[in-house]
């Protein structure tokens, strides 16, 4: 596709097609009623064991300052109550496969590797070169979104587990209302995503952030301990691998998993008490270009979501955001043992990744043989940069930024971390 250039971000041009749904969008009634939506998961399920009910504070938190949004496009709201009603189906879901097996607390995850880092960095490039080695277990997007099958659902005529086409539906359907998002963030359901998404059953994490203008929700978790959400993350992690054992029966060896979340810098001290012996790779990039590419991002998203998009807030907030995961970050960064960390400058990574996977691997004590080489280059045939066109991004232009004056804010990253500097 080329160079893209995004000039319509806070005046958006509409197709028929968005505008349609939009139209559409504001004859539905969303109720964000907690109630509601858990029972409405109940009767879908057929199930109405939710576990312990110290979530209820979180779900109440998030119904009430989304369904108080008078910002939000109809379909907007119709589409975070869905992303609610999901969460509370996966809890039922997994705390109904907890009871009756017991059994998967007592799996242990084991040396797993965890990418950690702001989003656009290359983790996630990172993330799925490692996970084309067949030894190590990632998490793809459509499992991270629907854990646990639904008890009874068949697969489909040409064997396709019904929870991979709801996401490869959910993924065709967000190309085709904002189809510049795959050159930005690629949602499709083979996609290798954070574990992060295993926290949202337990109404957890930073994601909320992401999903619709959130500052009560951030404020929420700022003042919460976030060991209880990694707890939770960690037992989602044993059920899947639980799972994989009852797929393949005896001759099943475990996989030491492959893990990446941008959260995690600021919540270091709570990863390493929840995986003790992971090897970490902390990557690093000038969070100016952090910025400007996510802003634009979301900014983009809120054509669909937003009766207006939210250009100041947004470079607000998460400028914001982003000081404060690199603050934790500077701040914690010793806790990681040298023998088991390594850091990752984005210049670097970019010009030589596979350079990089053999200083992780040594990191990890695990050998990169000729067959893992040879399925990382595979997918780096399949998967070159830019393939969905690459986004031309101006903070200058289209947030009235100067970057050199937003740069001086992270001094202090720039002190601990040799990053390069980019977006001028």
């Amino acid at each position: 596709m080329g160079d893209i250039r995004i000039t319509d971000l806070a005046e958006p041009v509409l197709t028929d097609q968005q505008q349609a749904i939009l139209d559409f969008g504001e004859t539905l009634s969303t109720d964000f009623d907690p109630e509601s939506i858990l029972s409405e998961a109940c009767s879908t399920l057929g199930l109405k064991d939710f576990g312990p009910a110290e979530f209820r504070e979180r779900l109440d938190l998030l119904c009430d300052e989304w369904g108080n949004d008078e910002g939000l496009t109809g379909i907007g709201r119709f589409n975070l109550r869905n992303k609610l009603l999901t969460f509370a189906k996966s809890r039922l879901l997994i705390q109904d496969l907890l009871k009756r097996h017991p059994e998967i607390y007592a799996e242990e995850i084991s040396e797993p590797i965890i990418v950690v880092g702001l989003p656009r960095t290359g983790t996630t490039h990172m993330l799925n070169l490692l996970a084309a080695d067949s030894r190590l277990r990632s998490l793809p997007l459509w499992e991270s979104y629907e854990p646990v099958p639904v008890p009874g659902e068949a697969t489909l005529p040409d064997g396709t587990d019904p929870r991979y086409q709801r996401c490869a539906d959910s993924w065709q359907a967000m190309q085709s209302t904002t189809p510049l998002i795959a050159a930005m963030h690629p949602m499709n359901p083979d996609h290798i995503h954070e574990e992060l998404e295993l926290q949202g059953p337990d109404f957890g994490s930073y994601n909320f952030e992401w999903l619709a203008h959130s500052p009560r929700w951030r404020d929420h978790y700022y003042a919460t301990d976030q060991t209880p959400r990694y707890a939770y993350m960690k037992t989602v992690l044993k059920l899947l691998q639980w799972q994989d054992k009852q797929r393949s029966g005896s001759s099943y060896q475990t996989k030491r998993w492959v893990l990446k979340c941008p959260q995690h810098l600021e919540q270091l001290p709570v990863l390493m008490n929840t995986f003790p012996d992971a090897t970490v790779v902390v990557t690093h990039r000038d969070p100016v270009a952090v910025i400007q590419s996510t802003i634009t991002m979301l900014a983009y998203g809120q054509r669909m979501g937003r009766k207006k998009v939210l250009i100041q807030e947004l470079a607000d907030y998460w400028s914001e955001r982003v000081a404060h995961l690199l603050q934790r970050c500077v701040e914690d960064r010793h806790l990681l043992a040298e023998n088991k960390s390594i850091d990752s400058l984005f210049h670097e990574f970019m010009a030589d990744d596979m350079g990089m996977v053999e200083k992780i691997y040594e990191k990890a004590g695990l050998e990169l043989t000729d067959k893992a080489r040879a399925q990382m280059g595979s997918y780096i045939d399949a998967h070159p940069r830019g393939k969905h066109g690459s986004v031309i991004y101006n903070l200058r232009e289209d947030f009235g930024i100067d970057p050199n004056g937003l740069r001086e804010r992270f001094q202090f990253y720039f002190e601990k971390f040799p990053v390069r500097v980019e977006a001028r």
